[in-house]
């Protein structure tokens, strides 16, 4: 069974929870973005919630188990409606990715909190290993689908403030030939050369982001956190 997902089976609990969060504040943001912005097409399919329900997609969910990628149900969004068409299209396109890179600061502040406060070691080393593994989970992975989210291929976000930036000839153009770039997106996806080559380079940008919120954290807490020894502790 291990050799058909991409995670440790026993790891499960943890990769589960992370996503339904990561997942349902990503999506979550978009619609409560454009709801915000007057467009209430999210708003009237019962989008603007947190109730991961409304906003897991159960295949998107299940490949990135298996395959390390995946996706939500996509928030429907109006554009016409807006004030600023281009511009806050743009914002709710970005308010999804920029949502899973506050949720890993988030996690990682929270961790120096626990190690401020002392509760990072008070429980039995069962507590300890499930803090370390959640943490862990959360904060890589809200980070891979930050970066992950903004590659500018179809149907990911990154894509989608693209054709917002450029001109509307090569926009037209784009999105006659939107479904070449999904195919270009999977064959980088599933075929691991490629993947090596291209999607992984780009996504190993994550340590950079992980290392410098570390470093503005360890000059805000006083207390000496060391994440060397946390990742070799999740890696046991």
């Amino acid at each position: 069974m291990q050799n058909f997902v991409w995670f440790p089976l026993e790891d499960f609990p943890f990769i589960i929870l992370t996503l339904i969060i990561a997942f349902t504040v990503h999506e979550f943001a978009h619609a409560y973005t454009a709801y915000k912005f007057g467009d209430m097409t999210a708003y009237n399919e019962g989008r603007v919630t947190l109730n991961p329900r409304v906003h897991l997609d159960f295949l998107g969910t299940l490949l990135i188990i298996i395959a390390g990628f995946g996706w939500a149900k996509p928030v429907p969004v109006n554009p016409n409606r807006f004030k600023h068409p281009k511009v806050m299209s743009i914002i709710v396109t970005a308010a999804g990715p920029v949502s899973n890179l506050v949720i890993a600061a988030v996690g990682i502040v929270f961790v120096y909190g626990l190690n401020e406060t002392g509760l990072l070691h008070a429980g039995s080393e069962g507590v300890y290993s499930a803090l370390v593994h959640f943490f862990f989970y959360l904060i890589t992975m809200n980070l891979l689908l930050f970066i992950f989210n903004l590659i500018p291929l179809p149907p990911l976000d990154g894509y989608r403030i693209i054709t917002n930036l450029v001109p509307y000839q090569l926009r037209y153009k784009m999105e006659q030939n939107v479904q070449w770039g999904m195919f270009i997106f999977l064959l980088l996806v599933f075929i691991p050369p490629l993947r090596a080559v291209t999607l992984d380079p780009i996504l190993s940008f994550q340590g950079d982001i992980f290392w410098y919120i570390v470093s503005v954290c360890d000059r805000v807490f006083t207390k000496e956190l060391d994440w060397n020894q946390i990742i070799i502790d999740f890696r046991r």
